[in-house]
């Protein structure tokens, strides 16, 4: 949390902020709305992109929003706007009721249950402001192309460099008599780097983003981390098609884990489009496996004391010995399950998969034979059926050893298939989102190649 009083850096006061929520539920009550809530945030931020050394986009952020929604018994009216004023909240709190006078009667509309609303809200350090002006931002993103470019011979262009800044405070106000503010901060430094020259030619990046400056990666090795994995990708060419052991690198492992997550929401769920429907309760995981939501880990990206609901978070249990243990849900998709939400309204945050002992090279020994798949390439699964289809690349691994670069190939299989078949999760845990998880090896996949 932070002084009500102070201006952080450029942003309105958060007691200005609040301020204005108190009026939009005062408006709302005041044209009969039975509850309201609102959602303010304002933001400011700093965006470089260099490429060869120049600078190609300079961007200062400068960003304002309102949401508010009402509730007439069980009709919902929205409305958002892109300012923080008396105005635009008296104009959006009007549009809203306007909007829930003409919509249906839906008995799951309505705020989260008082009860349930966060009381103690802990400090997560979410708040560490860069102060770094444009120059010095620029000279760091060439430091990092610089370090891509003079790395390795073969390293023979970049697609740039860029560094960003970011912070805002983010306030959330109900009628059942909730409201908390909460600053945040989010700061990266990414780079891609070409390799090769024609129609040989690779690309791969790398990034860093934290809350605190101080805990990111330092520029060089963002760029030399491009420039390695860009030239490990070089004499790519596709395998055999065959049906082979399959190890996603931690930062493509996460996807796996969101596909889970897709499948388990609350909208997927009520609306019967998933395979998972009624698998509360089921094992879908090897009994060793375990994952569970940690949202109040200082200072990580996923943190937060509170969904955007209102609604105090807590440590969770998603998967415990293989078995699901709920869903995901809000307010609403809960009452349309007849359940309880699972203060996951916005996501879920800081979603861990329970790691295991071996890193990454003992991984690969354990695969012996088979594909290490550190990017995928399109939008072929299928939550309705688990289905699972995407483009890949990466490397061949044969006798435990990573042999040749491999790329233009298909893996393919049925999600429940995949989950199931999964034989172990590195320790090498990738923490760069609200989906924490190492290496994740599958027992077997069709790969489609040749």
């Amino acid at each position: 949390m932070t002084d009500k009083g102070r201006n952080n850096g450029g942003l309105p006061a958060v007691a200005d902020i609040e301020r204005l929520a108190h009026m939009a539920l005062e408006r709302a009550n005041e044209s009969g709305a039975d509850a309201a809530e609102v959602s303010l945030g304002a933001g400011l931020g700093l965006s470089v992109n260099v490429r060869k050394g120049e600078i190609d986009t300079l961007e200062h952020h400068r960003d304002r929003s309102l949401g508010i929604s009402v509730y007439f018994g069980g009709r919902k009216g929205s409305a958002s706007a892109g300012e923080l004023s008396d105005r635009a909240v008296t104009e959006s709190v009007a549009a809203a009721c306007d909007i829930a006078r003409f919509t249906s009667e839906d008995p799951a509309n309505g705020l989260a249950p008082s009860e349930l609303m966060a009381r103690d809200i802990p400090d997560l350090d979410l708040y560490h402001p860069w102060s770094i002006s444009a120059d010095d931002a620029i000279e760091l993103a060439r430091s990092c192309e610089a370090a891509a470019l003079n790395s390795d011979p073969r390293i023979s262009n970049t697609e740039g460099a860029g560094v960003s800044a970011h912070q805002g405070v983010h306030t959330y106000a109900n009628s059942n008599g909730f409201m908390a503010s909460v600053p945040e901060s989010r700061h990266g430094i990414n780079c891609v780097a070409v390799a090769g020259e024609g129609s040989g030619m690779q690309r791969d990046y790398w990034y860093t983003v934290a809350r605190n400056p101080a805990d990111l990666e330092a520029a060089e090795q963002v760029g030399l981390k491009a420039a390695e994995h860009a030239v490990k990708r070089l004499g790519a060419e596709p395998v055999s098609t065959e049906r082979v052991p399959v190890l996603f690198e931690a930062p493509v492992a996460r996807g796996l884990v969101g596909h889970l997550v897709g499948a388990l929401r609350g909208s997927a769920l009520y609306r019967r489009a998933s395979f998972l429907v009624d698998c509360q309760g089921e094992q879908i995981f090897p009994e060793w496996m375990q994952m569970v939501e940690r949202p109040h880990i200082p200072r990580a990206l996923g943190s937060a004391a509170f969904d955007d609901e209102g609604v105090a978070t807590t440590d969770s249990p998603l998967i415990s010995d293989g078995t699901l243990q709920r869903y995901v849900l809000d307010t609403y998709s809960a009452r349309r399950l007849g359940l309880e939400t699972t203060a996951n309204a916005g996501g879920v945050h800081n979603l861990e998969v329970v790691s295991g002992r071996d890193d990454f090279g003992a991984l690969v020994r354990s695969l012996e034979r088979g594909l290490i798949v550190t990017e995928l390439m399109g939008q072929g699964v299928n939550l309705v059926t688990g289905d699972y289809s995407r483009g890949a690349a990466g490397f061949w691994v044969e006798n435990g050893a990573i042999r040749r670069p491999v790329q233009e190939v298909t893996i393919a299989a049925n999600l429940r298939d995949i989950f199931a078949g999964i034989r172990a999760v590195g320790n090498d845990m990738d923490c760069r989102g609200n989906i924490r998880t190492g290496s994740i090896l599958v027992d077997g996949m069709m790969v489609a190649g040749e």
